[in-house]
């Protein structure tokens, strides 16, 4: 099924808020973060055979690629919201 499909009321919500782009990638960031209480919720389970106490390897390298997609949409939606800023001292249009 399509994310716009499960996600409708959610996308429909963020994009009046925050406009079109930086809606859906408010919304992106909600399921990346779905992902990782999924897959944190799973390590509980997989526990790496050398130290009980961390998730196992592939989890774990899940996990982080899942934080880093993360940061790279945070860093977007902070350079959108400065690309709408107008610069201080110039008059806003």
């Amino acid at each position: 099924m399509s994310i716009f499909h499960d996600r409708r009321d959610e996308l429909e919500k963020y994009e009046f808020m925050m406009g079109t782009a930086r809606g859906r990638l408010a919304v992106t960031l909600d399921a990346l973060t779905d992902a990782l209480i999924l897959i944190g919720q799973h390590g509980v389970y997989c526990t790496s055979n050398h130290n009980p106490a961390k998730p196992a390897l592939d989890l774990e390298t899940v996990m982080g690629r899942i934080n880093g997609a993360k940061e790279l949409i945070q860093s977007v939606m902070q350079e959108l919201e400065q690309a709408r800023e107008p610069i201080r001292g110039q008059p806003s249009r």
